[in-house]
């Protein structure tokens, strides 16, 4: 069969990228094929990644900032500050990535970009059939050796337990100098407290000016605009006395936190990746480094001649212990912010971000494990194997926005 390219990658984000330029930097790259959504509402807004590793990693020269100290304020207001050596916390923001990107790709002959609204992404013979529709309404169809699907996926799976990590961030600009530009505020729980899950500010300076400022919580359900312009108000006035300030641009989002399991197949030669399969960590909705290391292994895999299945991006222990810390969350037996708190002050920096990570051994999971309230996780953990999964529900319909309660951004529980 003559194929249209030997592989085909759906959806331009972050996981899409990052596998169109891995494969077309392999020493014998194959034929690649990009389709991304024409522009429009199902291109994906801007948004910001962060992760931690090693200094001098390959999107160093791309990054929005990067910060070898990082702090946290726990629920009594104290603060710590700490050194993450050997790692360095690096933000990434979407367009920025979009452009390296593009310029390495413009160069690889390997690569062919398309637009199209993807309907379907299936087995056919012996490859895969990328259907789907141009901007000019004229459909359009691919068929491929292999085809990797990295949009989002349109109902959750399964699970005993979702909430929903939901967000909205603003850029700022400070009238005088109020920033501390060499350290990233990761967590500040010195905000109001839902009745379930958590809530906590944290603050990305860019100088001592500039910063990202952002308002996020754990629960079952999003708030609205207001809601959280509200909580950022709180946040920037009330507990970090910021100068006047003007706002930039702003960003928001939702991402499901959910014991469900994403499945990295979809066929025999489909696969998804990414968010789609997996890679967003459950406990705490960090994404972007396990998107690095499924993309190297499926192409690592594609040059060796073997079935590119993409591998699971975090190990069962740690999606097990996940499971059993969003049904605490959601049941209220464990205050998530005191949790977190304990954690970072307790548990080795380097230790700790191993940990959240996916990449601490056995032992350090029990050590770790023991500076969570140990008798209400063992009774969750009893009970998670006699919990029946619901069916997963539709994405646009898990992240309608609630409507603001009067106070609530600025009233306690």
């Amino acid at each position: 069969m003559a194929w249209d390219a030997e592989v085909a990658v759906v959806g331009a984000g972050a996981a899409g990228l990052t596998l169109a330029y891995r494969l077309a930097t392999l020493p014998s790259p194959p034929r690649v094929l990009l389709v991304e959504a024409p522009e429009g509402r199902l291109r994906p807004p801007e948004r910001t990644w962060c992760w931690w590793e090693e200094p001098g990693g390959e999107f160093d020269g791309a990054l929005a900032a990067r910060w070898s100290r990082v702090g946290m304020h726990g629920t009594d207001g104290r603060r710590l500050d700490r050194e993450i050596a050997p790692f360095v916390y690096k933000m990434l923001r979407s367009r920025d990535f979009e452009r390296w990107v593009a310029a390495r790709l413009g160069t690889a002959p390997s690569v062919r970009r398309a637009e199209a609204v993807v309907d379907e992404v299936c087995d056919e013979a012996d490859g895969a059939l990328v259907r789907g529709v141009r901007a000019d309404g004229r459909p359009v169809a691919w068929r491929t050796r292999w085809a990797f699907d990295s949009r989002p996926a349109a109902a959750l799976p399964p699970a005993r337990t979702t909430l929903l990590q939901h967000f909205r961030g603003w850029f700022i600009r400070c009238a005088t100098p109020a920033l501390d530009p060499a350290v990233a505020e990761l967590m500040d729980f010195r905000t109001p407290q839902p009745e379930r899950g958590l809530s906590f500010g944290y603050v990305l300076p860019l100088s001592d000016r500039e910063a990202l400022v952002e308002y996020t919580e754990f629960s079952p359900a999003v708030l609205d605009g207001t809601a959280y312009d509200a909580a950022l108000r709180h946040y920037t006035g009330t507990v970090l006395r910021l100068p006047p300030f003007r706002v930039l641009s702003a960003e928001q989002g939702v991402i499901p936190m959910t014991d469900g399991r994403f499945p990295r197949r979809a066929g025999a030669r489909v696969f998804r990746v990414g968010t789609a399969g997996g890679a967003t960590r459950p406990a705490t909705g960090y994404t972007f480094a396990a998107v690095q290391r499924q993309t190297r292994a499926v192409a690592a895999a594609l040059a060796a001649g073997r079935r590119p299945v993409p591998p699971a991006p975090y190990p069962a222990r740690a999606l097990a212990m996940d499971a059993a810390m969003l049904r605490a969350l959601a049941t209220g037996r464990v205050t998530g912010a005191d949790v977190f708190t304990t954690l970072f002050r307790h548990v080795p920096t380097e230790r700790l971000l191993r940990f959240l990570d996916g990449r601490t051994g056995l032992a350090e999971d029990v050590m770790v494990g023991l500076r969570t309230p140990v008798a209400p996780m063992l009774r969750t953990v009893a009970e998670l194997p006699w919990l029946r999964k619901a069916a997963g529900a539709a994405v646009a319909d898990r992240h309608r926005a609630r409507p603001h309660r009067p106070g609530a951004a600025e009233a306690g529980r």
